[in-house]
């Protein structure tokens, strides 16, 4: 069920006064989500419903500004870790290379273009996202990592945790579009589960959301220049060095 509780902080209400002009009481906005339909085995056999992001798009009058800040996107054993993150408009991401063996994270379609180039281990490269939208990144070298960044101009957002579940806090008062992201669902599928909610301080309930995979077709990618990846990686020392 979706609830709607609790008294933001004092600490929490001075830094969304600055924020928006909205009453002082606000909510933290719960709910669960459970995925079906799928071909994953993680879903099939290990019930994880994590990596969905929620988020409250504010339709009253008063503004929303994003806040600003930095986070991370590892690259560890060949893989971008988190696989899906959400940020607001602004965000610096940095990616650092952790593995023992040079990358080149890029993206070419949809949301923010990038190409932060091939480096080696022990470095980092950091991208300021401008634009909402679906990133979606991939390695130039390596056609098995992929990741997905979610950029947003609205700073209520949250991610499912393995059970499904989220928490969105200190959301002020009013009315709000409540949207999802799956990255094996489709547009429309998401468009459909599009709806409008109130907040209050007032307890509140919505039904548990469930999101079908059905429809969902992976698509192999093409490197940073439009080609297919070589069918052998050269992971050799030219592209190998030890972290000092």
């Amino acid at each position: 069920m979706i609830s709607l509780s609790a008294i933001c902080s004092k600490a929490s209400l001075a830094a969304m006064a600055l924020l928006l002009s909205s009453p002082a009481l606000c909510a933290t906005v719960t709910g669960r989500i459970e995925l079906t339909d799928s071909s994953s085995s993680l879903v099939k056999k290990q019930k994880n419903y994590s990596g969905v992001v929620v988020w409250l798009q504010a339709l009253d009058d008063a503004p929303v500004y994003p806040v600003k800040k930095r986070v991370q996107m590892l690259q560890r054993n060949k893989k971008f870790s988190p696989h899906i993150l959400a940020i607001t408009v602004g965000t610096t991401v940095d990616f650092p290379n952790e593995d023992l063996i040079f990358h080149n994270a890029f993206s070419n379609f949809d949301g923010e273009i990038f190409d932060i180039g091939l480096y080696p281990p022990g470095s980092s490269r950091a991208v300021r996202f401008e634009r909402t939208g679906i990133v979606h990144i991939f390695c130039n070298i390596h056609p098995s990592m992929s990741a997905i960044i979610v950029v947003l101009d609205s700073p209520f957002f949250s991610q499912t945790d393995l059970t499904g579940r989220f928490s969105i806090p200190n959301v002020p008062p009013g009315s709000y579009e409540l949207h999802f992201f799956h990255e094996r669902a489709t547009p429309e599928t998401l468009e459909k589960l599009t709806r409008i909610i109130s907040v209050s301080e007032a307890s509140d309930a919505l039904a548990p959301v469930t999101i079908s995979e059905t429809g969902y077709l992976p698509v192999a990618h093409k490197n940073k220049y439009g080609r297919d990846y070589p069918a052998q990686i050269d992971d050799r020392p030219a592209y190998a060095l030890p972290l000092k």
